[in-house]
């Protein structure tokens, strides 16, 4: 037990109630947070964030899967206070600043690392959230198709995955396919084409990888479906939006290996763009900067945020080829402008810590790094087949979801009322970890930072709760 912290003359039972009386939360039932004693943050270090009664807990899931480099990180740190010095912030319609500039060249380098490319992202678009980074992208990939030289007035629709998650603004949760978030606001979205999405631990075709496409990724139903899905929809399709490689708030499932550089293919053949959702797999959490350069596909558009601050300040980035660009530079008189804007748009103090964030990555070698420690992550997953209730082990880099069942052999599901993944993640703060579940499948998603000891106890700590829970 440390400290107890207090804050002016607010005591940590007089920080409760005030919350609970006027604070509304997200992704949480509040009708469960008004029974339950918060955990009430006050400060953080390294992989540990410390709450008011000077409890320290292991950061499992990244602050929500932002925090890179760790909490408090001096360099980051330092960045911010000396941009603070000189300006906080100014607009960035008709302006610019140095470090939205700077920023936007590493950006640029660090997407397209080979700089081969003719079709390679080539510039930046910023904005405030994941959210609004993939509502960007949707606009942009309109409007290309209605005013390129060659324009295609009937390009308008978005093909996109059955369990996918974009975000929470309207434009993203019409792309999404998680009915648990989505399906309430399906009279307020926008029709789009879903395609069902590789669940390889449920397969949708009630096959079995790596079986199933033992005469290639092409011949596997997943890519047949979306051959055909857009063979049918060939002339009217903008974009396809999926996020590569893995489905993150979707569950952690990943693609059969191939799955999204076919899909990307297939895309580029019929004259569709490819947006890559990379808010959740970016900046290293997969084992590479991006996912999309594990299978080297290369993106019209890139959707970026999360850990592009390293958990430190809202920022995030849609990324574009030159050609989707030149679409948009014309006459003022031909108003081909792309009316879109946010009031904290590339924030100096945001782009400071990006900077920092990045130069890191760049001094420490932090993606080299890693990959002791994923193997490491690894080998320690292979305790949790032992655990009864433990259906599938899904591990894509720094991403891990572990998905709990009732009965191993039928892949019987926890009802959702049960709240199983929130009893496992309850039992974990009790014993010094915060993680989150999604639903009944529990996420690790650590800093990148953390330390083989503090991983190895991530991973205890889980064990045990789940057998705890489960058995």
């Amino acid at each position: 037990m440390g400290e107890n912290f207090t804050h002016n003359e607010f005591s940590p039972e007089e920080l409760e109630r005030l919350d609970k009386q006027y604070i509304w939360h997200p992704f949480t039932q509040m009708k469960d947070w008004l029974r339950d004693t918060p955990l009430i943050i006050a400060s953080g270090e390294g992989s540990y964030l410390i709450d008011v009664q000077g409890r320290r807990y292991l950061d499992g899931v990244s602050s929500l899967w932002v925090t890179v480099h760790g909490h408090r990180r001096a360099e980051i740190d330092q960045a911010i206070k000396e941009q603070l010095d000189r300006i906080s912030h100014s607009t960035f319609l008709g302006l610019t600043h140095v470090n939205a500039i700077k920023l936007g060249q590493k950006l640029v380098e660090s997407v397209s690392p080979d700089g081969n490319s003719s079709q390679k992202l080539a510039k930046v678009f910023y904005s405030d959230n994941g959210s609004t980074a993939v509502e960007v992208a949707l606009k942009m990939a309109f409007q290309y198709w209605q005013q390129r030289q060659q324009c295609h007035p009937t390009k308008t629709r978005f093909i996109s995955l059955v369990n996918g998650y974009h975000g929470d603004t309207i434009g993203s949760v019409s792309v999404g396919g998680v009915d648990l978030f989505h399906k309430i606001y399906h009279p307020l979205l926008f029709e789009t084409i879903k395609v069902k999405a590789p669940y390889c631990y449920r397969c949708p075709w009630n096959q079995s990888y790596p079986a199933c496409a033992s005469k290639g990724i092409d011949q596997a139903d997943c890519v047949q479906e979306m051959a055909e899905t857009i063979q049918l929809y060939r002339g009217k399709v903008a974009a396809i939006v999926m996020e590569p490689l893995i489905q993150a708030a979707g569950g952690m499932l990943i693609f059969p290996p191939g799955y999204t550089h076919r899909v990307r293919e297939l895309a580029a053949q019929h004259h569709i763009l490819f947006i890559a959702d990379e808010v959740a797999t970016g900046f290293g959490r997969t084992g590479a900067l991006f996912a999309c350069h594990l299978e080297g596909v290369e993106p019209d558009i890139m959707s970026i945020a999360k850990g592009l601050t390293g958990g430190y300040l809202p920022l995030a980035a849609t990324l574009t080829t030159q050609d989707v660009f030149d679409a948009f530079s014309a006459e003022y008189s031909e108003k081909k402008t792309f009316f879109h804007g946010h009031t904290y748009t590339a924030n100096p103090l945001a782009c400071a810590a990006a900077l920092a964030n990045l130069d890191i990555f760049r001094r420490e070698g932090t993606v080299d790094r890693l990959q002791d420690k994923i193997a490491y992550l690894k080998e320690g997953l292979l305790h949790f087949q032992a655990l009864k209730h433990v259906g599938d082990i899904r591990q894509l880099g720094f991403m891990v979801g572990i998905e709990l069942v009732r009965n191993t052999d039928t892949k019987e599901a926890y009802p959702y009322e049960d709240k199983i993944g929130i009893k496992v993640i309850q039992e974990a703060r009790r014993m010094g970890l915060i993680i989150r579940p999604l639903d009944n499948v529990i996420v690790l998603m650590p800093p990148l930072s953390v330390s083989k000891v503090e991983l190895g106890r991530m991973l205890d700590i889980t064990f045990d709760s789940i057998k705890k829970v489960t058995e």
